[in-house]
């Protein structure tokens, strides 16, 4: 046996997973044919967001659907070829959007966001990647009272789940970000929140500690899989191949493109999202700050100001979306003024399940494989706890909680 656990996918749900197992004293090789860190986390608005437990589904979704879709001021946008392409996942997801079942996604979710900072942390102490870290709070804004108050029953709910924030006034919103130039209505300050300014970089420094640790790197694709109930073979593209005890399948939204292990078989989806980015403007804000209607982040940053988010619901090939960058700087600049020409444009895939969970758990088709993917919006946040967890899976520890609300075994019944 090569390996005691093999991982498929080096972004920062992949790499957590290889950093905490060879903490851990078990033979670990992490696989990825691209550089580590350079897939979704590497784009996305950089918060570590705990306080992230409402789904994308919600029962506003069922009554606006409509104008969500077709207008072209909607921070979702919808290939209608695609869609009825995958009307089975369409029609879980608008399921899913019920008020009893967005409040039980929600529990679930915020469960396991509160042991975030534990998943994470103690890799990023091991990674001497603190300086990576701003604490300075996140903000949400709404332009109308309309929005807001459209938004008031996810933001109690939030608020019953433990999620510290503040209500903020206009002023008290200009008072700690004076950039702003939108109307405003009011806005709240999750408190604790924190951000990164190059997740790259972070996912890169775990994976050579990951290496230095004694873990072995290997830069290249997995192209299948043939699992059984004590090892796994894991094929390369090269030929070769690798066997361990355990697999680990971390490869966000083309995880389902690896034969064998059985993610094949669940309705993974993809949410593609996008950023522009500003070179010259990150001293604009002080932190990330959340338009709420127009579903975008501005996050000051390393590279710049990044303006990010947004929802394409598409193939995970179709081709970049000008209109969605088109919007992003639009947008921005009704935030904070002209920001001239962006210097650089993202399209990224957050994989994403109809329920908006991840799946977290042994695969139904093999007892050697573990799934690890579909964190949607929230993968750099619950990157470092989902590691923790499958790491002690693949030991046959019991996990520091219940993973029944995220087993993949839910879209069997």
């Amino acid at each position: 046996m090569d390996f005691d656990l093999v991982v498929a996918g080096a972004g920062i749900v992949g790499t957590s997973t290889a950093l905490w197992a060879q903490k851990q004293g078990l033979r670990v090789a992490l696989v990825d044919p691209n550089s580590p860190g350079s897939g979704t986390v590497s784009g996305s608005a950089c918060t570590i967001a705990t306080y992230a437990c409402l789904p994308v589904n919600s029962p506003s979704v069922l009554s606006s659907l409509p104008s969500l879709m077709l207008s072209p001021e909607s921070p979702l946008s919808v290939d209608l070829l695609h869609a009825l392409r995958n009307p089975r996942w369409m029609l879980s997801f608008l399921a899913n959007c019920r008020k009893s079942r967005v409040e039980e996604i929600a529990q679930n979710l915020a469960g396991l966001l509160q042991l975030a900072d534990a998943g994470l942390d103690p890799l990023v102490a091991d990674a001497q990647a603190e300086d990576l870290f701003v604490q300075n709070d996140a903000l949400y804004v709404w332009s109308t009272r309309e929005g807001f108050e459209a938004a008031r029953e996810g933001n109690e709910l939030r608020r019953r789940l433990g999620v510290e924030m503040d209500e903020l006034t206009p002023a008290q919103i200009l008072a700690l970000e004076p950039a702003i130039k939108m109307p405003l209505h009011r806005g709240l300050l999750f408190k604790g929140a924190r951000h990164v300014v190059d997740p790259q970089a972070l996912v890169l420094r775990m994976q050579q500690r990951f290496c230095t640790l004694g873990g072995s790197w290997q830069n290249q694709r997995v192209s299948r899989l043939t699992a059984g109930p004590k090892a796994a073979t894991v094929h390369l593209d090269t030929g070769a191949e690798l066997t361990a005890r355990k697999f680990a399948l971390a490869a966000g939204a083309h995880s389902s493109r690896i034969s064998g292990a059985g993610a094949e078989k669940l309705p993974l989806g993809t949410e593609r999202g996008y950023h522009v980015l500003y070179q010259k403007h990150q001293n604009l804000l002080s932190r990330p700050v959340g338009w709420a209607e127009a579903g975008f982040y501005c996050t000051p940053m390393a590279q710049g100001l990044r303006v990010a988010g947004t929802v394409e619901i598409a193939s995970l090939d179709a081709p970049l979306n000008h209109k969605r960058t088109n919007y992003l700087g639009r947008k921005a600049e009704e935030m904070l003024g002209p920001l001239g020409p962006a210097d650089s444009t993202w399209l990224g895939y957050r994989p994403t399940l109809p329920d908006s969970l991840p799946v977290i758990g042994q695969s139904p088709e093999a007892e050697s494989v573990i799934f690890a993917f579909g964190h949607q919006h929230i993968g750099l946040t619950l990157g470092g706890i989902t590691g923790k967890l499958v790491a002690q899976l693949a030991q046959g520890k019991a996990p520091d909680c219940s993973l029944s609300a995220f087993s993949p075994l839910r879209f069997h019944r």
